[in-house]
């Protein structure tokens, strides 16, 4: 039990650290070491419920750079994408080969954290087709995994591009509105376990500490750094639920 719990501080320690400093990757960290410990369906809610203090936290930091209307569009689409998230994952996120499908999503992340982001700031800003499917993209895997932070990233680096304060607390506000979604409709269906209390009041004081020191270093350390360390530390975690699962 006290190995576990370590292990599990460790690990949302790191992911809510990271997200700090980037703007996203608590999902990603989590999520790559989580099925190690529980089920896919377990292991999103709890990630899924403590990220809602994690965004919480960082985007009342930075609350002032918040822009509302800026994010009615991908909002929309991903509270649509979240729905169809939650019937897969009541559905099927018991089964082993989740993990397998999990870890080859993983390592199409890690591809694009480290190729792909760059090709990202390419595409066209002003229209909406980007929003909708980035943001019913995002809301989707996110449903299912608690992954789906890549997706939102692209359309926030494309809005506010002149600004990694505005960016980072507006992807902030979309992961909340998107996380809370999951949680209430997995709250209303009945999936959480007996033992979810325990394990989330066990995180809760971590996250917060890590969110901390990351918002903290958010103006000291390199964005591109943090990616490639995210990068493979998820791409080790990837082929591990892979291969040896």
């Amino acid at each position: 039990m006290w190995i576990e719990l370590l292990l599990i501080t460790i690990i949302l320690l790191a992911g809510s650290f990271v997200q700090g400093v980037s703007g996203f990757g608590f999902g990603l960290i989590a999520m790559s070491f989580m099925p190690l410990i529980f089920t896919v369906k377990d292991s999103t809610l709890l990630v899924v419920s403590l990220a809602l203090v994690v965004c919480m936290s960082i985007a009342w930091q930075l609350r002032r750079h918040i822009v509302w209307r800026s994010l009615l569009v991908i909002l929309s689409a991903a509270f649509v994408g979240r729905f169809g998230g939650f019937l897969v994952l009541s559905a099927y996120g018991e089964l082993d080969i989740m993990r397998d499908i999990l870890g080859l999503f993983l390592l199409l992340v890690t591809a694009y954290l480290f190729f792909g982001s760059k090709y990202a700031q390419m595409l066209p800003r002003d229209t909406m087709w980007i929003p909708l499917v980035f943001g019913f993209l995002g809301g989707f895997v996110g449903g299912i995994y608690a992954v789906g932070g890549p997706f939102f990233v692209v359309v926030m680096m494309l809005l506010f591009a002149d600004s990694k304060y505005r960016y980072s607390a507006n992807l902030q506000v979309t992961f909340f509105v998107t996380n809370l979604t999951t949680v209430l409709l997995h709250a209303f269906n009945g999936d959480f376990s007996a033992e979810f209390p325990f394990y989330f009041l066990a995180g809760l004081l971590t996250v917060l500490i890590g969110t901390r020191l990351g918002v903290l270093c958010f103006k000291k350390l390199s964005q591109d750094n943090m990616r490639r360390i995210a990068g493979i530390t998820v791409a080790l975690a990837a082929i591990n639920l892979i291969f040896f699962q």
